[in-house]
């Protein structure tokens, strides 16, 4: 067992301390079950195998003990992570480096695509743990940029995923070469006999870890998702136009939790925080308020809404989506009890649409897209208070060091303008003032306006225009005469979507599958 200097504790796990405060700050209250069962055997130097899907801890359960392990004092990289794409690579970095972050663990992604001249640099810099594609990886080896002798320990990520794509031959390759000292972690969704194998081949009597879920029933709700970039506005123009009665909001971590319920009460909104840092009283003084109405909105932890017994629960909103599916059967079903009518909401980003994927897929309920209201439903429901509020103002007779103001504004504006301006920004706060930023794809050769993607199939899969925007009509949730051009080649084929949607259907569609196969989806380079 590793020694500890100062340590903490993550439900029962005894951890460095550091790694204890990171995972606070990320939001983590409890390990989850693959978590409790694989951290102790690692952190003894044991191999494992851990049979586990997407969405139920598996990142953290091999990163929490590797990052302990971690010798900073250490030169070179220690650390090699296999995961089948670069997205998924780029997740687990970005997992890892925040679970690291206060022992100053540095992590490198490292896949194809990205100039491998500065993969170079950052490993020359030094680096403790590199997440790669096996074929990048392998690239690195044969370079001897990433140098092979101090690596004490080996992941494979989703190793399943890696056999299908046919990368069994570098994970061969990469693994042969390694040292026999490792220590080898092994996490797979299934086990077909090529794993097996390769576990009976590289690893020393592994320890099995298997977390199965567990059957999800969904309660008879409504459920339905708003995709919009800026979560707050949305669930603030969802609460003005549409929403009354009590809500449960759900965010991932106690940060979330006091900034959102922070946001909402300074937007004029009755609403508390609820989470595992406050105090027997003010978590009492919290619930009571919320049981008489004199707070309308209850913004929570998962950990700290366990047990709640509250009545007449109108809405549930997942203001973070959850991480797995048990979680979301487990909010959701705080509303709609004893019979009573009950709602659902999940607001998700673009980048977000494919976990929810995910959890319609694995709960077999279909969650209803909603357009969010527009600033007319908003003006259109609150202008009997708007008015009221403007003829308070006006009677009190109290706005006089404005009047400047509007003197000046009035040699270029009419004052209907003014006026109109004022509610909005009354309304709106800074929001109204700031321009929405869009993601830039750069120049993809794509006509103006979209964005023209690449697919890593073509003819010889016998792929058809059809088959592409059934596909992505039905996946991405979008209409199918919004694509446009789609040139189609023996091994690839291009697409062009409109540039508002692009991440959306990024997301989405790449690791997805058409006609059976598994597909690669990016934004294309430009023709020269």
């Amino acid at each position: 067992m590793t020694t500890i200097q100062t340590a903490g504790f993550f439900g029962s796990l005894e951890l460095d301390r550091k790694v204890v405060t990171a995972l606070t700050d990320m939001g983590f209250e409890e390990p989850s079950p693959i978590q409790s069962q694989t951290i102790p055997i690692v952190l003894e130097g044991k191999d494992v195998i851990g049979q586990a899907q997407t969405g139920t801890g598996k990142t953290a359960a091999f990163g929490i003990p590797v990052i302990q392990r971690i010798q900073t004092e250490q030169k070179g990289v220690q650390a090699l992570i296999m995961t089948p794409t670069r997205e998924l690579a780029i997740q687990v970095s970005e997992e890892l480096s925040k679970i690291g972050r206060l022992k100053r663990i540095k992590t490198l992604p490292v896949y194809g695509g990205q100039p491998i001249d500065r993969q170079i640099r950052s490993l020359r810099a030094g680096i403790h743990i590199v997440v790669g594609t096996p074929g990048r990886l392998l690239d690195h080896i044969r370079r001897q940029t990433i140098r092979l002798d101090s690596i004490r320990f080996l992941v494979l990520d989703e190793a399943d995923e890696m056999l299908d794509m046919g990368f069994v031959e570098d994970m061969e390759e990469i693994m042969r070469h390694l040292p026999e000292t490792r220590q080898t972690l092994l996490f797979s969704a299934t086990m077909p006999p090529t794993i097996r194998a390769l576990s009976k081949k590289y690893m020393k009597d592994p320890t099995t870890v298997t977390v199965n879920r567990e059957a999800l029933t969904v309660p008879l709700i409504d459920q339905y998702y708003y995709e919009t970039r800026d979560k707050l506005d949305g669930l603030c123009l969802v609460l003005d136009a549409e929403v009354s009665g009590k809500l449960i909001v759900f965010c991932r971590t106690k940060k979330s939790v006091d900034e959102l319920a922070s946001s909402l009460e300074s937007r004029g909104y009755m609403a508390d925080g609820l989470h595992g840092d406050l105090s027997q009283n003010q978590r009492d003084r919290v619930m009571k308020r919320f049981r008489e109405g004199k707070s309308d909105i209850l913004v929570a932890t998962d950990v700290a809404a366990r047990g709640l017994d509250i009545e007449n629960i109108t809405h549930v909103v997942n203001y973070d989506i959850p991480q797995d599916p048990e979680s979301y059967v487990h909010r959701i079903g705080r509303t709609g009890r004893a019979g009573q009518k009950g709602v659902a909401m999940t607001f998700i980003t673009p980048r977000e649409y494919r976990q929810l994927k995910l959890i319609e897929r694995v709960t077999k309920s279909k969650i209803q897209r909603r357009q969010l209201p527009s600033a007319a439903n908003v003006l259109e429901r609150q202008r009997e208070v708007i008015q009221s509020r403007m003829y308070a103002v006006l009677e009190q007779d109290r706005f006089h060091d404005y009047q400047p103001i509007v003197s000046s504004l009035l040699e270029d504006y009419s004052a209907e303008d003014i006026a109109a301006a004022a509610l909005k920004l009354m309304q709106e706060g800074a929001k109204a003032t700031e321009q929405e930023e869009k993601p830039s794809f750069g120049n993809t050769g794509g006509k103006p306006g979209m964005v023209r993607l690449f697919l890593n199939i073509g003819r010889t899969q016998r792929i058809t225009p059809e088959d592409i925007v059934r596909s992505f009509a039905a996946e991405a949730d979008i209409p199918g005469n919004v694509i446009g051009l789609i040139n189609i080649y023996d091994k690839f084929t291009f697409v062009e979507i409109p540039e508002d949607i692009a991440e959306k259907v990024i997301s989405i569609m790449h690791r997805s599958t058409i006609k059976g196969y598994k597909v690669s989806v990016e934004p294309a380079r430009a023709r020269d």
